[in-house]
């Protein structure tokens, strides 16, 4: 849940409610949850049969195979992390730059200036030997919770608007698809994404077939609550029509209620949790490039560890100055929706395809946690994830099949290279790609 809450559903909700253009924006967060629930069913499955560290990497190799098509899914998949995982980070760093302004005016090269220097920030600060996030951790979901607290508290105590999820007359939700909730979606599943995290520990956790599958429940049931009301109680207070403008609109809601000195400290933890959330997020990416290189399934300069600090260096630099250069050139708009172009095919929707394939070759028994209604969950997430995509656009969807495109290239070039399949055979021990790093 920590890492499901970033400064997403704070700099989102205004794009949701203009995209929508009504008070029915509620759909398009109730349509996230729905989606994220559908797709936990498929981590779950994969997450209860294959507890290991790394996730997405392992799902995909197992499931197409690891001496095959496995090869090139997983490698895939880490090379889409490579432009992915700094966009995510940039994301974070400008919505840090947005809510910032509130608190001093920043306005074009200094929003630029600030989001930059955050990445850096960061960046330096992992640069070090890390045993544990813990307290960090703690610290960070303390002040989710206190902010959405304040903010939904409020407008339950202080909101004088009406809020309805009932539709204009006339309206029905094939309209609401008509009016734009298929691409107001996009952003609020952004908002959603973090649920299946625990499937990267998944060598760590007590019991996985049991708490893998509970823990994605309990975090999207449990964020999709705090949303709902947090969106419920800002259109309580500050009418949909001005909210879809306003750039804080959790400070413009406590100020409203409480006062512009209530406004800042509102700001002030906004901006905690979104400098949090970057930090934890820059660090747990930054293990995916040296997994797989450790592997020998990717780069293996990205497998070097600090001489001296013993933490994966190369990986860290190279994501952060992506994100660097991600916050200074993209809006935020855009960066949401590329995240999500640059994913589905590969992670979403290739694990789900995955997954119908080892029903195909395992017994039941090798799933120990078995979804409602099998194959139906996974059928519609193939059709739910296939329909996000298109509603990226076609700017974005180019952008993600041409990073696609161009590991598939990397990947044969490489192969080629290391006399592996599928050009040699698929068993025979790969040529390193460059000496091994000490």
């Amino acid at each position: 849940m920590i890492d499901m809450v970033g400064i997403g559903p704070f700099v989102v909700l205004p794009l949701v409610i203009h995209i929508i253009g009504g008070p029915h924006f509620l759909w398009a967060w109730i349509l996230g949850a729905v989606i994220s629930l559908i797709d936990a069913l498929v981590w779950s499955e994969l997450g209860a049969a294959y507890p290991q560290a790394g996730g997405s990497y392992n799902f995909l190799k197992i499931a197409y195979g690891e001496k095959r098509w496995g090869k090139m899914l997983s490698f895939l998949y880490v090379w889409q992390t490579m432009i992915q995982a700094p966009l995510v980070v940039a994301s974070g760093a400008i919505g840090f730059a947005q809510y910032a302004s509130y608190l001093i005016p920043l306005e074009g090269w200094e929003r630029k200036a600030v989001s930059g220097g955050v990445v850096i920030l960061i960046t330096m600060l992992l640069y070090r030997k890390i045993e544990s996030i813990g307290r960090i951790s703690i610290l960070l979901w303390a002040c989710v919770l206190a902010t959405l607290g304040w903010i939904i508290w409020g407008g339950l105590t202080g909101g004088q608007q009406t809020v309805s999820l009932a539709l204009p007359s006339g309206e029905s939700l094939s309209g609401l698809f008509g009016a734009g909730l298929g691409i107001a979606s996009v952003k609020t599943i952004y908002c959603y994404l973090g649920y299946y995290n625990v499937c990267h520990l998944g060598g760590e956790i007590r019991n996985p077939s049991r708490n893998i599958p509970l823990s994605m429940l309990i975090s999207v049931v449990g964020i999709a609550v705090l949303y709902l009301s947090m969106n419920w109680s800002v259109v309580s207070v500050i009418p949909w029509q001005e909210a879809q403008h306003s750039e804080f609109i959790i400070s413009a809601v406590i100020e409203r209620l409480y006062g512009s000195r209530a406004g800042a400290i509102a700001t002030f933890m906004v901006l905690i949790v979104a400098f949090s959330s970057l930090f934890a997020v820059l660090l747990g990416y930054s293990r995916v490039p040296y997994a797989a290189a450790a592997d020998g399934q990717f780069f293996r300069i990205f497998a070097k560890l600090h001489p001296t600090r013993h933490f994966p260096y190369v990986s860290l630099l190279f994501l952060g100055a992506l994100g660097f250069g991600f916050s200074l050139l993209f809006r935020l708009s855009d960066v949401i929706t590329a995240i999500l172009a640059m994913r589905i095919v590969v992670q979403f929707i290739g694990q789900a395809v995955g997954l119908l394939l080892l029903h195909k070759r395992k017994q039941t028994s090798a799933f120990p946690f078995r979804m409602p209604l099998y194959p139906l969950p996974v059928l519609l997430a193939l059709v739910i994830w296939t329909f996000i995509f298109i509603s990226t656009g076609w700017t974005f969807m180019l952008s993600g099949l041409t990073v696609i495109v161009l590991g598939v290239v990397v990947f044969l070039i490489t192969a080629k290279i290391r006399k592996q399949w599928p050009f040699g055979a698929a068993d025979q021990p790969a040529t390193p790609l460059v000496a091994p790093t000490k």
